[in-house]
Formats: structure tokens, C-alpha cells, sequence
């Protein structure tokens, strides 16, 4: 059922990312809270979050690109990570986290593939007003149908595995709390780096890098 329940809401937060409503809910931040929520812990839910949303900073869903979809790997994440109270199951769940976030990318290309073959065809001598509207709007319901059981699926399918990958793992991981969260910020440092160069760089945009930091430390002294 907790599985049922983390798929469902995989779902959802996958419409949001592109077919309904746009929210921005589907956020790692945000998701990872409703995970935590879900699961009865949200301040690993955030903590996960958090971390997701600080590496997919580079990530800009513009044009027909192919972006990973951090919402339902967000989801996953913190689904896997929920059992386990071994130190490695926080960074491994951030890996696969951004692993199965290139999946999810994966599966909203075919499905975007998938809705072009549902898009009706007006005939050879009609124009599209020959359609009828009853079809037009029966295709694109079947569309995000078919969206949102396959952010479930893939959510639900995220947890299963990731669970016992994090079962196998997590006792054996090598480092220590500490040295775990660092490994884990240096390489979202790396995206916040990138996105700050993309954005004029330190001279141009220090005011804003010395709000981000000071931010995320208080936000750290709270989690």
C-alpha cells in the first residue's frame, strides 16, 4: 500500500510538470516534502528534496530538450530511502535519485512520441475543423491518462528496486554522517557553480550568491 500510495503520487506530480496545471509542485523541494509527508517524515523528505533540487538547478525544461524528471525520482528517492536508517541510504538515494531521473526523462520523450500518434488528422481535403471537437478533447484526456500511469508506474517500479538496492548497500557504506552530507553537497556545488556562471558570474550576481548561502544555512540549521 506504501508503495501504492508514493506511485500515486508520482502520478500526479508528473501531470504537473507538463500536462496539467504546472504548479511547479513537481520541484524536487516540494516533492520530496510530500514524500516525506506521506511517508510520516518530512524532514527527510525535504532533506532529499533539497539536495535533488540543488543539483537539477542546470536542468531548464525549455523547448523539446530531453530533462531529466525530477519529480517522480524525487519521489523515488525518498521512498527508498524512508526504511532505512543506515548513513549511506541518505547519498545513495540521492544517486539514484538523479539516475532514475534520466529514466523518467526517457519515458516523457516516448510519451511525447506516443501523443503525436494520438493527435487526430484532419483528411487530405478538410481542414482541421472537420474534427470533431468530442474527438480533439478524447485524445488529449487519454494523453494525460496515459501521463499519469506512466509517472506511477515508474514510481512505484523506482521504490521497489531502490529499496533493495539501498537494503544491499546502505550497512556497507564507508563514510561516516558527516563526510556522507559533503560528498553529497560538493557535487551540488557543482550545478550551483554552473548555474551561477550561465547567470553573469560571481561579479555580476554576488548579491544573490550571499542570499543563497545564507539561506541555505539557516534552512540546514533547521533540517
Amino acid at each position: 500500500m506504501e508503495i501504492l500510495r508514493l506511485g500515486t503520487l508520482g502520478g500526479l506530480l508528473g501531470l504537473d510538470g507538463t500536462a496539467v496545471g504546472q504548479f511547479m509542485v513537481s520541484r524536487p523541494l516540494v516533492a520530496g516534502a510530500l514524500a516525506g509527508w506521506l511517508l510520516g517524515d518530512v524532514s527527510a523528505g525535504v532533506a532529499i528534496g533539497a539536495t535533488l533540487e540543488l543539483y537539477q538547478l542546470v536542468s531548464f525544461p525549455t523547448g523539446g530538450a530531453r530533462f531529466p524528471e525530477a519529480s517522480t525520482a524525487t519521489v523515488v528517492a525518498v521512498g527508498a530511502a524512508a526504511p532505512f536508517p543506515d548513513v549511506g541510504a541518505f547519498p545513495i538515494a540521492v544517486a539514484l535519485g538523479l539516475v532514475w531521473g534520466h529514466l523518467g526523462g526517457a519515458s516523457v520523450s516516448l510519451q511525447r512520441a506516443l501523443n503525436t500518434r494520438l493527435t487526430p488528422e484532419a483528411t487530405a481535403d478538410a481542414s482541421w475543423g472537420s474534427v470533431a471537437p468530442s474527438v480533439v478533447a478524447a485524445r488529449h484526456a487519454l494523453a494525460v491518462v496515459m501521463d499519469f500511469a506512466r509517472g506511477a508506474a515508474l514510481t512505484a517500479a523506482g521504490v521497489g528496486i531502490g529499496r533493495r538496492v539501498i537494503g544491499a548497500l546502505a550497512a556497507a557504506w564507508p563514510l561516516d554522517a558527516a563526510a556522507s552530507r559533503g560528498l553529497v553537497l560538493v557535487g551540488g556545488a557543482v550545478s550551483a557553480g554552473i548555474l551561477l556562471h550561465d547567470k553573469g558570474g560571481f561579479r555580476r550576481q554576488r548579491a544573490w550568491l550571499a542570499a543563497g548561502l545564507a539561506a541555505g544555512v539557516v534552512g540546514a540549521r533547521f533540517l
